[in-house]
């Protein structure tokens, strides 16, 4: 979790009552994990009752309808050879705020409750992590911790943001960051584009512990490689004026204490 636990707000931040804010939740199934059915019944079941419209893309586009008080609207499959972020689905949401997290059972409903918190305490965009106390996983390559390690070292050395967890999926913000993102097709690991855009723009970023369980259905999609080299040229892209000159100067060196 970041350090500041207490964020200043911005002149124009408003600071509504409890449950004044309404909250969309992105659901997100990757193509080629077939159909979820009961799985996907199952999550839509646990998603919390502040929540009132479930946005989900990937799958069959059937009727929507009104789950158990919850608006859920269906947009089909997305062309997953055009970009790997559901950007139809983060323009789709109408929510103050906006949650995403897969669909495949590897990430909790009951976990959101404390990434609103976050943003209801004054920061701008809240990230799950897997590698901070409270946080686990059930499955992670020796490979992509190792690649996950040095692209947080050239994060905190461009961005001077010690992160723990780059391009982990299960993230929510607030609903005009969408408005500040780049919506390209060619949009890299669900999770690292927002990521980067919202250390681009300054936004006030906190870390959460997440439990990343086993996925319910469909396969893993492990591209260590392919997926390690455009979010190194995201962060590129995305770098701060004259980040590159602190880059240059000196090895990586995480702040002391600070884990990756």
């Amino acid at each position: 979790m970041s350090s500041d636990s207490h964020p200043l707000r911005r002149s124009t931040d408003r600071t509504p009552g409890s449950g004044t804010r309404t909250v969309s939740l992105v659901l997100t199934v990757r193509p080629g994990d077939g159909r979820p059915g009961a799985a996907l019944d199952r999550l839509l079941d646990q998603v919390p009752a502040g929540v009132r419209e479930v946005v989900l893309i990937g799958g069959p586009a059937e009727a929507g309808g009104v789950r158990d008080g919850i608006d859920v609207r269906r947009l089909g499959p997305w062309d997953f050879t055009r970009g790997d972020i559901p950007h139809a689905a983060l323009l789709a949401a109408t929510g103050d705020l906006v949650v995403l997290m897969n669909a495949d059972g590897s990430m909790s409903p009951h976990e959101i409750p404390h990434y609103l918190h976050y943003l209801e305490s004054g920061y701008d965009f809240v990230k799950g992590s897997r590698f901070i106390a409270g946080g686990d996983y059930a499955d992670y390559p020796l490979s992509r911790r190792l690649g996950q390690r040095a692209l947080l070292r050239v994060a905190r050395r461009l961005y001077g943001q010690h992160l723990t967890d780059l391009w982990y999926g299960f993230c929510a913000f607030r609903r005009p960051f969408v408005d500040l993102l780049d919506l390209r097709e060619d949009g890299v690991e669900l999770g690292a584009e927002l990521v980067t855009h919202a250390l681009h723009y300054g936004l006030r970023v906190a870390e959460v512990p997440s439990l990343e369980l086993p996925s319910r259905h469909g396969p893993s999609h492990p591209r260590t490689v392919r997926d390690g080299a455009r979010i190194l040229g995201t962060l590129l892209d995305e770098r701060p004026h004259n980040a590159l000159s602190r880059l240059a100067h000196g090895p990586f060196r995480g702040s002391r204490g600070s884990s990756g």
